[in-house]
């Protein structure tokens, strides 16, 4: 071994043995090196917070202690013409469970728990159990599922129930010292006549949405606008002095109707029995004052209860009356009589010669009875409800004019009640062809609605001006017109022609062998139609019919008129006289009394027909 070598590994030696020293010494340097660095990032930060951003944080610190709460409006009410609530929303909940509150007593593992808290929890389900069955119904063991669920902090016990229950139960609980049990304001719309009506009203579901009828045509103002409450809250509630913003609700608005719902509960009462009769179909009744087009009956059937819309038929939770379409038969003919007598083309004891049918390419018009031809006055035609007649009439006027007429009663055109989805039917154009001029005088080629049709009739009745019909009264109290509406009468005929077409609907009822066109002690006017349903597959008639008929008293000051549409009847006849004809009689049977109309002084006269 050389001395260098030797050196070396001296050197080496005595190197190995300092190292030891010097590793903690540079250890704890690099510690406080870290350390600083760490205090360095610290005081940056709370600087940034404390100086730069500290109005941020300070708001976003509120904000976490702060708590929204939705306050909802009051949906408004819905009433007769007489003050009867139709529609009106109780103040309800829903009635929530919280599992983990009740298994704990409300410490919900963010505290232990004493022996005495476990006493509590232990006991808890089932006393909450009987007082939920005391107050709510059922029995004790159909709630343990859901208040001792071992998964769930969120179970909805009950819906609707009364916020006035509720708060019993709740001073309940408090006594006995559980927890567990909150609401959730949940209003519910309430309909205390259940089907009166429903079709024209509507209804409003689970989730509080409008969903058909007035409800809906007049959600925007029936709704209101909810409010809001904002305020500071900590992990045991709202703070009592802390910082507090109420933007209170605006509760919707209150609307008056011109329905008198006990006519229109009799009225319904009487449709129903109609379709148990002739196993029709579907049916509507009209009842309208004709002095100021205020609608007091609209009642549809088949119907259906607002209070449980799920269980009613898609089909028959419409509103008929105003939107189904149908051709409306001869009804027209009290139409096309005004215009001819207005426009002075024909005049009621003019005689007029006709054939027995009339040609249109490969169709042959004919009348309900076979005649070859004959000679019958204008009134005879009307009486006798003549198609073939009624055609050689309007045939003598210009097709323009006789449009017009049609026009300003109001037909191809919504009367803009305020009635959501209501159809505007089909007038049409004055270019048409000679054979649809031919149609459209008694009652084919075009449609109407039962209401639209009314309201004409009603016009061509009262003295000669047109009253848009109206089914909402009031707003809050105050006069209320549809959006749409025009509510300005309008002259369409004379008064005197109104005088003359009173006295063919008085001849049609005199000259009828069914006491559904007579009423002791008045003077009644009417006028049947029947015509057949068009298919919207094929747009083609359908085999089925439509039948209807009219009734107006006192003839010869009219102050109610009823109108009745029967859709496919299968038994009575299915003709508008003995289907329709006693549907019309009941109704107007029962209005004039009502309404203290007094009896007509004289009795009605035939006059000649031939």
């Amino acid at each position: 071994m050389t001395l260098k070598s030797s050196t070396q590994r001296r050197l080496a030696s005595m190197g190995r043995a300092r190292w030891p020293l010097a590793e903690p010494v540079k250890r704890m340097r690099v510690l406080l090196l870290l350390i600083a660095v760490v205090f360095s990032l610290c005081a940056g930060r709370a600087l940034q917070v404390q100086a730069f951003d500290a109005k941020a944080y300070a708001t976003e610190a509120a904000d976490r202690m702060q708590e929204s709460l939705v306050l909802p409006a009051a949906r408004g009410d819905i009433t007769d013409r007489y003050g009867a609530v139709l529609a009106y929303t109780e103040q309800t909940v829903n009635v929530i469970a919280d599992p983990k509150a009740i298994r704990t007593n409300g410490k919900m593992d963010l505290q232990p728990m004493t022996q005495r808290d476990k006493e509590i929890a232990a006991a808890a389900p089932q006393q909450i159990a009987q007082l939920l069955a005391t107050h709510l119904g059922n029995t004790p063991d159909s709630y343990l599922p859901a208040l001792t669920d071992q998964k769930s902090s969120y179970k909805v016990i009950a819906k609707r129930v009364p916020a006035e229950t509720f708060e019993i139960l709740q001073t309940e609980l408090k006594a006995a010292g559980l927890l567990g049990l909150t609401r959730m304001t949940a209003p519910t719309r309430r309909y205390p006549n259940t089907t009166l009506a429903a079709n024209l009203i509507g209804w409003v579901n689970e989730q509080g949405q409008a969903a058909g009828g007035l409800e809906l045509s007049l959600e925007k103002l029936l709704r209101g606008t909810d409010g809001k409450e904002v305020y500071d809250s900590s992990p045991n509630g709202k703070i009592p002095l802390g910082d507090n913003v109420l933007i209170p609700a605006q509760n919707g608005h209150n609307f008056g109707l011109t329905i008198d719902a006990s006519l229109q509960l009799m009225a319904e009462q009487r449709l129903a029995k109609t379709l148990a009769d002739t196993g029709a179909e579907a049916a509507a009744v009209i009842v309208l004052d004709p002095r100021t087009g205020e609608v007091l009956v609209l009642a549809n059937g088949p119907s259906f209860d607002s209070n449980e819309p799920g269980k009613g038929e898609s089909q028959n939770m419409g509103n008929r009356a105003a939107m189904s379409l149908y051709e409306p038969g001869s009804v027209q003919k009290i139409l096309t009589f005004a215009a001819l007598i207005d426009s002075g083309t024909i005049e009621a004891d003019d005689k007029v010669k006709f054939p027995g049918f009339i040609k249109q390419d490969q169709f042959k018009i004919t009348d309900w009875w076979n005649h070859g031809t004959i000679t019958l006055r204008a009134r005879g035609i009307f009486a006798r409800s003549s198609n073939v007649g009624t055609i050689t009439l309007a045939r003598m006027m210009n097709k323009e004019k006789l449009r017009a007429y049609y026009a300003s009663f109001g037909l191809g055109q919504s009367t803009n009640s305020g009635i959501g989805g209501e159809a505007t039917g089909y007038l049409p154009k004055a270019t048409m062809p000679n054979y649809t001029r031919d149609g459209i005088a008694f009652g084919t080629s075009l449609s109407v609605t039962a209401l639209q049709n009314a309201a004409a009739i009603s016009s061509v009745v009262n003295g000669g001006v047109y009253h848009a019909p109206t089914v909402i009264s009031t707003m809050d109290g105050q006069p209320f017109t549809a959006s749409k509406q025009d509510p300005t009468p309008r002259r369409v005929i004379s008064e005197s022609t109104s005088e003359q077409v009173r006295s063919l609907m008085e001849q049609q009822a005199l000259n009828q062998k069914s006491k559904s066109f007579s009423i002791n002690g008045y003077r009644i006017g009417t006028k049947t139609g029947t015509a057949r349903l068009v298919s919207a597959d094929c747009k083609c008639y359908r085999g089925e019919s439509v039948v209807s008929t009219v009734g107006v008293a006192p003839i010869d000051d009219p102050q109610v008129l009823v109108y009745a549409v029967v859709w496919n009847p299968k038994r009575n006849g299915a003709s508008g006289a003995s289907v329709a004809g006693p549907l019309m009689h009941d109704v107007l049977a029962l209005a004039l009394p009502r309404y203290a109309v007094a009896p007509s002084s004289a009795k009605g006269v035939k006059l000649p027909l031939e």
